[in-house]
């Protein structure tokens, strides 16, 4: 629902084109980017570039004792850009993460779980006239147990985890299911929460069991989970290896040091998806904006937002992990809430033509 809702409000934005082909180099010419070169040979010129290539850096897919290449599954890894980058002076790494199976909603029975429902009161940032969700689609929670960790260890011998496989460091606070079982032995059960992808699918992320094993022990293990008994999988769990690059290489406007009119945003940069990566994205676009224009750059301060605490944390600290937002690196988190989130942004938003004077 996200993604079609972005494209809807894209596709109805006037002087925005599209154009469905893989970026496999940059044009650069005098130390400046000017464009791409696509898979398909296409030339697009440009006053700035912005790189968003989440996972696809050299994507490496782990499942089991299986090695993919792929940015996800069934999708190509970007190869060559890294190459490239690296080639004008960028320094890059590695990083992992990992993603739980997809599920048939429909083969769950959600009566031997614990239904989870959506705020009834849902308050927005902001006192502009936002429209209230109509609609909200429950979630559920159930549990693993000890039968199911004795069922996931036997997969232990073919997991790239422990065979050394994978070499990227992964996220700290989002442990796969096997690093919890063997992290937390004393613990008789995990917590798992069962998500709906969306209202016009039957697709089920099953938050919590991210995974690498094999597909085998997956699917063996999550039968013994209560509801999960008849589960039919739609995709396995798989770990994902990738390139970044350290964004201490970055200017706060999100800008490479040593390519001029390059912008990098999202993964690409070191920290997590969602959130962390939207905010980036947010931020390189309206400052390749404002550098095609000859204006200068648009800079949040640490105690303007959380997006300003995170490009500061990345510019002068970097990071060796994936990096996750939390109020404990703000310190002026009191400062930074929900409640007065218009108050602080909405006339910075205005003044760029972001928000209406509506």
């Amino acid at each position: 629902l996200f993604a079609l809702k972005w494209r809807e409000m894209l596709e109805a934005t006037p002087n925005v084109s599209f154009y469905q082909d893989m970026v496999k180099g940059l044009l650069v010419e005098k130390g400046k980017a000017v464009g791409v070169i696509t898979g398909l040979g296409h030339e697009i010129r440009a006053k700035a570039v912005v790189l968003t290539n989440g996972t696809f850096l050299n994507g490496v897919i782990h499942i089991g004792e299986k090695r993919l290449g792929g940015g996800r599954v069934a999708e190509r890894a970007a190869e060559g850009l890294t190459e490239q980058l690296v080639s004008f002076g960028l320094e890059s790494d590695r990083l992992k993460t990992g993603t739980p199976p997809r599920v048939d909603g429909r083969s769950l029975d959600y009566t031997k779980m614990e239904v989870q429902k959506g705020d009834e009161e849902i308050s927005g940032f902001s006192y502009l006239d936002t429209e209230k969700p109509k609609n909200q689609r429950s979630c559920w929670i159930t549990y693993t147990s000890s039968e199911v960790h004795d069922i996931l260890k036997t997969g232990f011998d073919r997991s790239p985890m422990y065979t050394g496989r994978i070499e990227g460091v992964g996220p700290r606070y989002c442990p796969s299911i096997e690093d919890k079982i063997n992290r937390f032995a004393e613990r008789e059960r995990h917590q798992l929460f069962v998500e709906p992808e969306g209202w016009n699918t039957v697709e089920v992320y099953v938050n919590g069991f991210s995974t690498s094993l094999p597909e085998d022990v997956q699917y063996e293990a999550l039968r013994k989970v209560p509801g999960f008994e008849g589960v039919k999988f739609f995709r396995p769990g798989y770990a994902i290896e990738y390139d970044f690059f350290p964004p201490t290489q970055l200017a706060y406007n999100l800008e490479t040091k040593v390519v001029e009119n390059l912008f990098f945003a999202g993964q690409i940069n070191g920290t997590t998806g969602y959130e962390e990566a939207a905010c980036q994205g947010l931020m390189a676009g309206i400052n390749a904006h404002l550098k095609s224009r000859g204006e200068k750059p648009f800079i949040l301060k640490r105690s303007d937002a959380y997006i300003g605490v995170l490009v500061d944390d990345l510019i002068s600290k970097g990071t060796q992990e994936p990096y996750r937002m939390f109020t404990s690196r703000a310190e002026f988190r009191t400062l930074l809430r929900q409640d007065n989130a218009d108050l602080r942004l909405t006339e910075m938003s205005y003044r760029m033509g972001l928000a209406s004077q509506e």
